[in-house]
């Protein structure tokens, strides 16, 4: 009995997640990558945590944006966390009272 096998594309054998067709570009992915490139040179305190977890749950199973889930994970291994502590220590912030101050000469809204 012959080896049946499927034809291969050279083409599919090179890709890998970061240039998968079907990846999405998140529209607020620019911005976020200029927060993410902050976290990875800073030390956590409340803002920084809050902002991990914010940027945690915005990518958390979307379809792109590898290099930026990737080097969320490099920060919570920095911040020696797991997801679940950063996620306690957030709630703990939160309860605690506003972390996002706005700025009233500020009129831009994120509604993202």
């Amino acid at each position: 009995m012959d080896d049946f096998r499927l034809p291969t594309s050279p083409i599919a054998n090179l890709m890998s997640p970061a240039t998968n067709p079907q990846d999405q570009q998140h529209p607020q992915e620019k911005q976020d990558r200029a927060i993410v490139e902050r976290l990875l040179q800073e030390n956590p305190n409340s803002y920084h945590l809050v902002e991990l977890a914010r940027l945690r749950i915005r990518y958390q199973n979307f379809p792109g944006a590898r290099d930026i889930q990737k080097s969320l994970n490099v920060i919570l291994e920095q911040w020696d966390l797991t997801e679940e502590e950063l996620f306690e220590k957030t709630r703990q912030i939160h309860a605690k009272g506003q972390v996002y101050q706005r700025d009233r000469t500020e009129d831009k809204q994120d509604w993202s």
